[in-house]
């Protein structure tokens, strides 16, 4: 599987992530056998003992119940070693008052970060650039959120997608632009309207022909936008 990925250059959405062991700071790490029947955030950072970074790691431990409740697991990743990540760790713990308590990949050869596509060269040939990605129980990738290494990640954007993910998942509806658990929902355009109307039987709007509302549930909390 490495050699398919390194010929291509990059792994694309929908497929699956590669399998990886590595160390880490919870000890050597069989990616496949480690998501279990999870979802996963995979983040890279740039490097340990950086400002922004720090404000990351620091705000998705502050949050990690979230991720717990959306059944997903976190794994962070950086060019650097274990040992320091590990002294790293202590700074975040003790400026936000948080436990790091999910795993940071080392890969000081780069292996892990050019496999998934992470080292941009019009950023950093030697750093990874700032990542999100999103892989579902089955191994699949279903995000990639690149951000420049001067820019922080927006972490309830995360969050946002992964329910907007999981709630296509589920209904096999399709979600608008700013879309939260609550909102209403678009039916993809491959259906047709008797297709619809069997699949959202509580009913929909025809808006045009290739927009059409609905909802997944009774409206509650927020608003359509």
């Amino acid at each position: 599987m490495w050699e398919k990925h390194q010929r291509s250059g990059v792994v694309e959405l929908g497929e699956q992530a590669p399998d990886f062991h590595a160390d880490s700071t919870d000890g050597n790490l069989s990616f496949h056998d480690w998501i279990g029947d999870s979802w996963v955030l995979l983040l890279s950072h740039p490097a340990d003992f950086t400002p922004i970074c720090t404000t990351e790691l620091g705000l998705i431990a502050r949050v990690k119940t979230e991720f717990e409740s959306r059944n997903t697991k976190i794994l962070g990743l950086s060019v650097d070693t274990v040992e320091t990540h590990r002294k790293w760790i202590l700074d975040i713990e003790e400026i936000y008052n948080v436990s790091i308590d999910f795993p940071i990949l080392e890969d000081p050869d780069q292996r892990i970060s050019r496999l998934y596509g992470l080292i941009h060269r019009n950023e950093s040939t030697e750093l990874t650039i700032r990542s999100s990605v999103i892989i579902d129980p089955q191994k699949r990738i279903r995000l990639f959120q690149h951000y420049p290494l001067t820019v922080g990640r927006n972490i309830e954007e995360i969050l946002r997608v992964i329910d907007a993910l999981q709630a296509a998942d589920r209904s096999g509806a399709v979600t608008p632009a700013n879309w939260y658990p609550g909102d209403k929902v678009l039916i993809p355009p491959h259906l047709s309207d008797p297709e619809a109307t069997e699949k959202f039987p509580h009913g929909w709007r025809k808006v045009r022909d290739y927009f059409r509302v609905t909802e997944l549930k009774p409206a509650a909390g927020r608003r359509d936008h």
